[in-house]
């Protein structure tokens, strides 16, 4: 929904490049060197030796007769390795001989036709894709003893964790995968009473040191805990990968010396219990043209980031899927659609930079976008660009510093926001308290700022629903405030509404009048 209009994208020249038109990242064209080993005739004539050479090396010599070699089959059906897709017998092993059979003949596709394979842990294997036909269904077994964990880095503070990280699909040390749709990988709800919060089980996908893995056309649902999780790893593609239920949709997990790199989340749809997207030690990450829906947060970064980019989005609440972890309340309202929270959860050092949340829409959530810092996390550059928020219900949009480290530089430009409103004066008096894990109400309904050394404000319209008794900006100890075509609803009779407090500099461009009007 979108109640101010349709607008085009007002992306600066300084704005990524990948935003518009294109629909995802697209890298420079790769050409092998001479050391790598790849031919390359260098006239039409050389090409066509090469390709004669290349045809007279798969003639066999049978019996005294030119016969043509048996090209090796390029795929392998699980059934014919004894998967029986009946739901009742345990295809384990079925399933993992072919893939062990597919990888052990230099890589190609498993497929499993239609059908429902019970299975417990099967692992991924270089160069090989597994692919789930339309009608096949891999579902985990109830037996918690059938599944494995891949060994997580042992400097990261997940290391002491063990049997969390069990999958029903693992890989470690692998690269050149694929798992493809458009089936379905089904975690079974395989619950586990000695697991975390007495409740978890396996996830649906754990990676470790994996390189260049591509999900696409796959659907993951009713997983024991994450989606997807993984660690250490680089080049991670999701193409249209739809997520339903269980916790976290998606979450990965560098360490402060290896980050994740080149990860990209391209048009998937996430209807999860607990956070969609999440995770930390990120560079190089692109989520765009996603439907986000949650009972949680819609991304939770909890650790530090580099070059992210947020666009064309559309987050919405409330959950389809109900927050598993509050149990029998069975809570499905969204909390904040985009979380920056580095060093939320535990110490996790290290800066957040170069972050573009651009041209996304929000609807029914507790707070559109949050960042704060923790002692040892330091902020550079982060914007906010053509955003659309209806229905914002606890908290303002804010930037709060709770460290000595710097946050640098804070943009809102081309925004709208409509939040519920209707707060008495005692809650502007409320003192502003250090940040728990979720959004929290705000001495101010439209926009806070703490610690921020620039904010910039242009093209923002804020409006309350019902008249709010607190002021609609409050700035606490900002070096520099910009504040150009800042429009916002009338405040009621004797409300301030902007606060600053410890403000250096404040630069006015265009400032509304009184009541709130251009």
């Amino acid at each position: 929904m979108k109640p101010w209009g349709s607008r085009g994208a007002c992306v600066s020249d300084s704005s990524p490049s990948t935003l518009s038109p294109v629909t995802e990242p697209v890298g420079p064209v790769k050409t092998a060197s001479p050391r790598s080993g790849v031919l390359r005739p260098a006239s039409a004539r050389a090409a066509r030796r090469a390709c004669s050479l290349w045809t007279a090396l798969k003639v066999l010599v049978i019996g005294g007769c030119l016969q043509p070699a048996a090209a090796a089959p390029a795929h392998w059906d699980v059934r014919e390795f004894g998967a029986r897709g009946d739901g009742v017998t345990l295809d384990t092993a079925a399933i993992q001989n072919a893939i062990d059979a597919c990888a052990e003949a230099g890589g190609g596709v498993v497929r499993l036709p239609p059908g429902r394979y019970l299975s417990g842990t099967i692992r991924l294997r270089s160069h090989v894709t597994l692919e789930l036909t339309a009608g096949a269904r891999l579902v985990g077994t109830t037996n918690l003893h059938a599944y494995a964990h891949p060994s997580p880095p042992s400097d990261a503070p997940e290391a002491r964790w063990g049997k969390w990280h069990r999958g029903l699909i693992i890989g470690e040390n692998i690269q050149n995968v694929t798992l493809r749709g458009p089936g379905v990988v089904d975690g079974n709800r395989v619950f586990d009473p000695t697991g975390e919060e007495k409740m978890r089980g396996p996830h649906a996908i754990v990676l470790m040191h994996a390189q260049d893995v591509t999900l696409e056309d796959l659907t993951i649902e009713d997983a024991a805990n994450y989606g997807m999780f993984f660690m250490v790893s680089d080049n991670v593609t999701l193409r249209r990968v739809r997520f339903v239920g269980g916790w976290d949709g998606v979450h990965w997990r560098g360490t402060p010396d290896r980050w994740c790199t080149n990860v990209n989340l391209l048009n998937c749809e996430f209807y999860t219990g607990d956070d969609a997207i999440a995770g930390r030690y990120w560079a190089g990450t692109r989520i765009m043209h996603c439907v986000i829906n949650s009972s949680c947060n819609g991304l939770r970064l909890i650790g530090p980031a580099y070059d992210l980019t947020v666009a064309g989005c559309s987050f919405f609440g409330p959950g389809r899927r109900p927050h598993l972890t509050s149990r029998e309340q069975r809570r499905t309202n969204m909390l904040s659609g985009i979380l920056l929270q580095p060093g939320a959860w535990d110490a996790t050092r290290g800066r957040l930079d170069a972050v573009w949340l651009v041209d996304n829409t929000m609807q029914q959530v507790a707070s559109p976008v949050t960042l704060w810092t923790r002692p040892g996390n330091s902020v550079g550059r982060v914007v906010v660009q053509g955003l659309e928020a209806i229905g914002v219900y606890r908290a303002a949009f804010s930037a709060e510093r709770w460290g000595p480290e710097a946050i640098e530089s804070v943009v809102f430009r081309g925004v709208r926001a409509e939040f519920t409103g209707g707060a008495s004066a005692d809650a502007a008096r409320r003192p502003v308290s250090s940040p728990g894990v979720d959004a929290r109400p705000l001495p101010a309904w439209g926009f806070y700022a703490r610690g921020v050394q620039r904010v910039e404000l242009d093209d923002v319209q804020l409006r309350a629903l019902v008249p709010d008794s607190r002021p609609v900006l409050q700035a606490d100890q900002v070096e520099e405030l910009i504040l150009g075509r800042f429009d916002f609803s009338d405040p009621p009779a004797g409300v301030e509404p902007l606060v600053l407090n410890e403000v250096k500099r404040v630069l006015r461009r265009r400032m509304p009048a009184a009541g709130g009007s251009e």
